[in-house]
């Protein structure tokens, strides 16, 4: 069966979460859900998907009946082609529809001044922050170093009609662009980054936030106009929005004004699920 449906967080607790997008149940890792569930076993008994954690990193899905085929999830006025990863991802992060929501209104108040803007999203991944982008008007750069995923997120701009809007799709290590970028003399009026804790790049570039977060938002810095506005995520432990507020006045300067909170996903049965830090840090 396939489905098109709205995305549903439905209960979180003992370490797990479990959604859903239309007839289909999703039982996943939610490492930072430390308190009881809500709902009852049963409810969660009824998951179509189940994840199960490899003790080598990854893992795999049970599948209760047949495998979807064709599943579109859609949050935030977008849709997203779901697909059950190994690492539990589905590729939809409902966590982050308040950032596009204030980059959106960034590019919105520069369009009332009839300024275009040009945004830079890095480790973009599936796609979300660069379709909501597209979608409010902007020019967007996508760079992931992954080909999969950059194929992932432009079946998602078709899939959103957005695929003439005006996006370059880069497939490349983020560290390794903005160096050329910078050669080029390129700059941005925003920049999204959600970097992931650790990562290799395409020729075998191994990334880690803890020992490079401080070079990374430094090559950002680079390509910044006046003004611009940065968005920065990341899912790292011990990286709480107070740090991420250090790390970009350390970056970008003591008179940007930077501004952290955490990202969360509300939750039916109540409550919400925290899930990651973000920093908005405006340039003077």
């Amino acid at each position: 069966m396939d489905a098109s449906a709205d995305y549903l967080l439905l209960d979180c607790g003992d370490g797990r979460r479990l959604e859903a997008v239309g007839p289909w149940l999703f039982d996943r890792q939610a490492a930072q859900a430390f308190w009881p569930r809500r709902l009852p076993d049963s409810e969660w008994q009824r998951a179509s998907c189940v994840h199960v954690r490899s003790d080598k990193g990854g893992g795999h899905w049970d599948f209760h009946g047949q495998e979807p085929s064709e599943l579109i999830g859609r949050h935030a006025g977008l849709a997203f082609r779901l697909r059950p990863t190994p690492f539990g991802h589905l590729g939809i992060f409902p966590e982050h529809a308040d950032t596009w929501a204030r980059l959106n209104a960034f590019i919105a108040a520069r369009s009332a001044r009839g300024l275009e803007t040009e945004v830079l999203n890095l480790f973009a991944y599936t796609g979300g922050g660069t379709l909501s982008a597209a979608n409010a008007g902007a020019k967007v750069c996508h760079v992931d170093a992954s080909k999969g995923a950059v194929a992932w997120a432009r079946s998602n701009a078709e899939l959103n009609g957005l695929n003439d809007k005006p996006i370059r799709w880069i497939e490349d290590d983020c560290g390794a662009f903005l160096a050329r970028e910078a050669r080029r003399g390129r700059h941005y009026d925003a920049v999204m980054l959600d970097p992931p804790t650790y990562g290799r790049g395409p020729k075998g570039e191994v990334f880690t936030l803890e020992t490079q977060a401080m070079e990374l938002l430094a090559a950002v810095r680079a390509l910044l106009a006046p003004g611009a506005s940065v968005f920065f995520s990341c899912h790292t432990p011990g990286f709480t929005p107070l740090v991420l507020e250090q790390l970009a006045h350390a970056a970008f300067g003591s008179d940007c004004k930077a501004t952290g909170r955490e990202l969360f996903t509300d939750c039916r049965s109540g409550g919400v699920l925290p899930s990651g830090v973000c920093v908005e840090a405006l340039l003077p």
